[in-house]
């Protein structure tokens, strides 16, 4: 017996060292999951993917051929009016070119191309001279006084500040471009300093038209809301992103923090926020009581990394959550099909099972029960669209507004200044809201322009309500 003793010690120190190595390596590969996060399977973002993961093949089998495809219609740009011409040109025969006989007129109508073409100097230079006159009574020399709005515009006129305005905001382009541009193109050297002079006057311009937004926001009772880093002279600050259903209004801020929320929406938002898991959103939501939207999308890359976990347990349980998630997803886009109150009740049992599915069969891993308790914590703010007309599921719509300003971040690398921030929240939100709401950008930047150097009331992003 005394014998065997030291044996059964020898077995637990190696069972002990068994557990530990087992303990070690769901560790390591827990870590090593989390490590391989990327935007399909996380909510981490595009550009944080190292390596790119591989395109899914498309469906129904080969690739397809560039170009139209069969089935789609034929897409052509409508002619001009006659009205809008400046001239037309007619060719005609004189003799056959068959045989060389004579030809006449017929009924037969004629074979039509349109074409457009810069003028060799496409810009108009006109001298506005303030002639002298002198009052004998006075012994003085008066100058007639030059019209206040050309004198405010100065060198370029509204609308050659509008296309500056348009080719800096919608087309990042930098100043050096623009120069370029306005060298080669249409013949005007100009200065930097002119440009960046001329960009903050159309930002003054529509001082008043992002300021009638900015109030209206918390009027809303539908916004989507997504936030993006920015850059100001090398230091780190948030694009916020607020999309209602007929405008958007885009905040540079300090923080990404629910106090850029208070500041914009108030303690007493009265609408549902449509958006991410970021912890700004939840605790707004939990200080001011906000109804939520959280998005869906978002949570089934969540549910997405559980089913390439490691862990079996919480491979399974992803695998159930995953396959709920897209039995709700395919109810989504079979609305059009169904009856509306089918499609309401369908769709509420759709969401309680995969909250059902969500809060039962739940595994002892952290991974599983940090999802399942979101579940229980936010289910409800997970399916508030299933019992709020006019709630999106996903926050696609800020995350595409977004885009835009991701790709401009890109191009010019942010921001030096107040003034540069202040320029880029009012054209942003000047093109993203013409956009939705079917207006020319560049109409409504001469229109404002024109509006600050005359002193008239500015036009207004404000959608018309009737």
């Amino acid at each position: 017996m005394n014998a065997g003793t030291p044996g059964c010690a020898g077995c637990q120190q190696l069972e002990r060292q068994l557990q530990e190595l087992t303990a070690k390596v769901a560790r390591l590969e827990a870590a090593l999951a989390a490590a391989a996060k990327n935007s399909g399977n996380s909510s981490k973002p595009p550009s944080s993917d190292i390596v790119k993961p591989p395109k899914p093949a498309p469906s129904g089998g080969g690739k397809r051929k560039r170009g139209g495809q069969p089935g789609h219609a034929r897409h052509e740009r409508p002619p001009f009016d006659p009205l809008d011409l400046d001239g037309t040109l007619d060719y005609r025969y004189t003799l056959c070119p068959d045989c060389g006989g004579p030809v006449q007129p017929c009924d037969a109508p004629p074979r039509l191309l349109q074409q457009v073409e810069l003028r060799e100097r496409p810009i108009d230079v006109r001298e506005h001279r303030s002639l002298p006159c002198w009052c004998p009574r006075c012994q003085t020399t008066h100058y007639a006084p030059i019209d206040d709005a050309v004198r405010r515009a100065g060198l370029v006129g509204p609308r050659l500040t509008a296309v500056i305005a348009y080719l800096k905001g919608a087309c990042h382009c930098s100043f050096s471009t623009i120069r370029k541009f306005l060298r080669d193109v249409v013949g005007l050297p100009i200065s930097r300093g002119q440009l960046a002079r001329l960009c903050a006057k159309v930002s003054v311009s529509l001082d008043r038209a992002y300021a009638d937004l900015l109030e209206l926001l918390p009027q809303q009772q539908r916004l989507n809301v997504d936030e993006t880093g920015h850059k100001d002279n090398g230091e780190p600050m948030w694009t916020w992103c607020f999309r209602a259903p007929l405008f958007t209004l885009f905040k540079i801020a300090p923080s990404r923090g629910s106090v850029v929320l208070l500041e914009v929406l108030g303690e007493e938002f009265n609408g549902v926020l449509g958006c991410d898991y970021f912890s700004a959103y939840r605790k707004y939501m939990g200080d001011c009581g906000v109804l939520v939207q959280f998005c869906l999308a978002h949570l089934i890359r969540d549910i997405k990394f559980l089913t390439t976990h490691p862990d079996k347990r919480n491979q399974a349980y992803g695998r159930r959550l995953l396959e709920a998630a897209r039995d709700l997803f395919a109810l989504i886009h079979r609305r059009e099909l169904l009856d509306p109150r089918q499609f309401a009740l369908d769709l509420e049992d759709a969401g309680g099972l995969l909250m059902g599915q969500a809060l039962t069969g739940v595994p002892r891993t952290a991974e599983a029960r940090n999802l399942a308790a979101r579940f229980e914590t936010h289910g409800e703010s997970y399916l508030r669209f299933i019992t709020t007309p006019g709630v999106e599921p996903t926050n696609n719509l800020a995350e595409q507004a977004i885009r835009f300003v991701v790709l401009d971040r890109i191009v010019t690398q942010g921001t030096r200044g107040e003034t540069g921030q202040r320029w880029l929240e009012r054209i942003w939100t000047t093109m993203a809201s013409c956009a939705q709401q079917g207006r020319s950008v560049f109409a409504f930047l001469a229109e404002s322009i024109v509006a600050h150097l005359t002193g008239r009331p500015p036009p207004s992003l404000v959608p018309n309500s009737s």
